[in-house]
């Protein structure tokens, strides 16, 4: 993906806002949402998603509702930082469905993953079952979250 955030036009970015905030729109809509006529909605659209600045399209689901209503911050450290430990613990989380994000850190912890499980015996299993399996783990640190106060997808487009 080549740097597009330089070359992003006003329109470019009113189309990525009203998508981020609704995938679902038609190109009419879309188009007469920013002021433009369908077809070169059509064709920015498909620049950008060619260019990988959209990167897909999903539906948000409510994790209540499907009974995952315990969400996870995980600081994983290392006993080492080779790119050997680094490797292994990536491939292994990278097949997990619980953790939903994982992100390599600077500061305290090698990893921070955020894990949503239905409850704490679920949670209780991952880590015995799976995290605490990968070799060169030195430390776990959990903290649960008591409730969302701040929960964005869509990105602050200037």
């Amino acid at each position: 993906m080549k740097d597009s955030s330089s070359t992003l036009d006003e329109i470019d970015r009113r189309i990525l806002t009203a998508l981020q905030r609704d995938g679902r729109l038609s190109n009419q809509d879309l188009a007469a949402r920013i002021g433009i006529s369908p077809s070169p909605c059509w064709r920015r659209v498909r620049a950008l998603e060619t260019d990988g600045v959209i990167k897909g399209y999903a539906a948000l689901v409510d994790p209540a509702a499907l009974g995952l209503t315990v969400s996870v911050f995980t600081q994983v450290s290392l006993e080492r930082q080779e790119e050997k430990a680094l490797r292994i613990f990536e491939a292994a989380v990278a097949e997990w469905p619980e953790i939903m994000e994982c992100y390599l850190m600077t500061g305290d912890a090698d990893y921070l993953l955020r894990v949503v499980v239905p409850d704490l015996a679920a949670y209780e299993r991952f880590l015995m079952q799976k995290v605490t399996r990968i070799r060169g783990i030195a430390s776990i640190k959990s903290s649960f979250a008591l409730r969302t106060v701040k929960y964005r997808t869509d990105l602050p487009i200037g």
